[in-house]
């Protein structure tokens, strides 16, 4: 009988002494401290900010914010702050305290605290007009445009970029589905490639210090020197072109003649406006016909014709 008992008790006893040796593990492995998984520091946000989340938070280690390695990247607190009463819910409280710094449309956060977060790295190069550009004066903050927590940022992303200016910018996507525009629907040219949109030394939001200058950059035949140059040709493309888009052909905002009589006219034939019952004149008809003006002014932008010449200044063609 009492080998009988001793065969029973040996196997409860193992298997007692089993779950006892697995739960001791459980409690060693919940007593270990937790570690982090994308950005320094972040073991106390990622116990409850997961990929289960509505919005998941650690698609940010496939940025430049979260690398592990990199000493000098951003963590949590950096851009949230400590947040201790976030992070541990004070008693008799029933919801939990936001973070110190939040973002988002409903966010407690003063819009220049929130921006001067990105600032606080993000101050120089092509950031370092932004407190004097119209997007801050219009109090927009940096995550209106910009996805931090995303791999592909759409604002930073040419296939994706214009539809977040157009977000805002609702006329200039009009334009852009005109006639003539700037091939900004087919992908070539994206709002970046003319405008800083972070602040800038020229009008307009452009790169370089005038809208001639930005132009330029792409136009480069347009830019001389010649020897008779047009004004406006060195004033402002603007004041003939419209950038984003145009019913008119080369994106002029009227056609021809009718934008030069603008400047030029009341002399000579430049003044000779066509009635709708036909032509006041025999050179009338030439002016209107066609490309109206530049049938015969075809080097509008400048010409190399010498002074002596008989068209010289007038953009003839030889």
């Amino acid at each position: 009988m009492k080998s009988g008992f001793i065969r029973r008790w040996i196997p409860a006893a193992l298997l007692g002494l089993a779950l006892l040796g697995a739960g001791g593990a459980s409690v060693a492995e919940e007593a270990a401290p937790r570690k982090d998984i994308v950005s320094r520091g972040d073991a106390l946000c990622t116990r409850c900010h997961d990929e289960g989340e509505l919005k998941p938070i650690l698609s940010i280690g496939k940025t430049a914010h979260g690398v592990l390695g990199n000493k000098q990247a951003s963590t949590c607190s950096s851009c949230h702050g400590e947040s201790p009463t976030h992070i541990t819910k004070p008693e008799g409280v029933s919801e939990r305290p936001e973070p110190e710094i939040n973002f988002g449309p409903k966010s407690s956060t003063p819009i220049a605290q929130r921006n001067q977060v990105c600032l606080n790295c993000h101050q120089g190069g092509a950031r370092m007009h932004w407190q004097t550009g119209p997007h801050a004066a219009a109090d927009m903050e940096c995550t209106s445009c910009h996805k931090i927590h995303q791999q592909n940022d759409p604002v930073r992303q040419r296939e994706t970029q214009p539809e977040v200016c157009f977000s805002c910018h609702k006329e200039q996507r009009a334009q852009v589905m005109r006639p003539n525009h700037h091939p900004i629907p087919e992908g070539k040219v994206i709002c970046a490639d003319c405008h800083n949109p972070h602040g800038s030394a020229g009008p307009k939001l452009m790169k370089r210090d005038s809208v001639v200058q930005t132009c330029y950059a792409c136009h480069m035949e347009k830019r001389g020197p010649f020897v008779r140059s047009h004004q406006p040709v060195t004033e402002d493309c603007t004041i003939c072109h419209t950038p984003h888009g145009s019913v008119n052909d080369n994106l002029l905002k009227q056609r021809a003649p009718f934008l030069c009589q603008q400047c030029h006219e009341p002399v000579s034939h430049q003044g000779l406006i066509p009635t709708p019952d036909g032509a006041t004149a025999a050179f009338s008809t030439r002016v209107v016909v066609g490309r109206g003006c530049l049938n015969c002014h075809t080097s509008i932008h400048g010409t190399n014709n010498p002074f002596g010449d008989t068209g010289a200044g007038r953009a003839l063609r030889r």
